[in-house]
């Protein structure tokens, strides 16, 4: 029955200021109102609506402020590079320090951290192809120490 995710919304507190955030990450404007503004993830698939109102106030959670975009395993690699040239920091994901891009090999996924200008929480993420004596392996491991890994299998 179910195919996907359609949409996911995010609380903003100047929609104009974010849409222009959204607009540089490459997602395309699907229509606006006084309050809200939606842009296409893949269009006529999902996208993600912006709301503006005082629920930006409400102190961070990733269950109400955290979306991770869906991404190529290749282009993975070169998100810091790519987020660099749009002028937007990646963070650090949890405890980590690093703010490269790294694997969950027990979770089979990649993933890169970042903020919107309101700090919800955003993400890159990829599928990763994990050999089965790597499937149980919680520790995080670096793009670069995971192609390693893939490759000395």
């Amino acid at each position: 029955m179910i195919k996907g995710i359609y949409e996911a919304h995010l609380p903003v507190k100047d929609l104009t200021r974010s849409m222009a955030f959204y607009e540089k990450l490459g997602l395309k404007f699907a229509w606006r109102d006084d309050e809200t503004a939606f842009f296409w993830i893949e269009e006529g698939k999902s996208w993600l609506g912006l709301w503006e109102g005082e629920e930006h106030k409400i102190p961070y959670h990733p269950s109400l402020q955290h979306i991770a975009f869906q991404v190529d395993y290749e282009d993975m690699k070169n998100s810091l590079n790519w987020l660099e040239s749009l002028d937007i920091e990646a963070v650090p994901f949890g405890s980590r320090t690093s703010v490269e891009p790294f694997v969950r090999p027990h979770q089979g996924n990649a993933s890169i951290y970042f903020k919107d200008p309101d700090g919800n929480s955003l993400e890159l993420m990829s599928f990763v192809d994990v050999p089965e004596k790597w499937k149980r392996v919680s520790d995080k491991k670096s793009i670069e120490e995971w192609d390693e890994i893939i490759k000395n299998k």
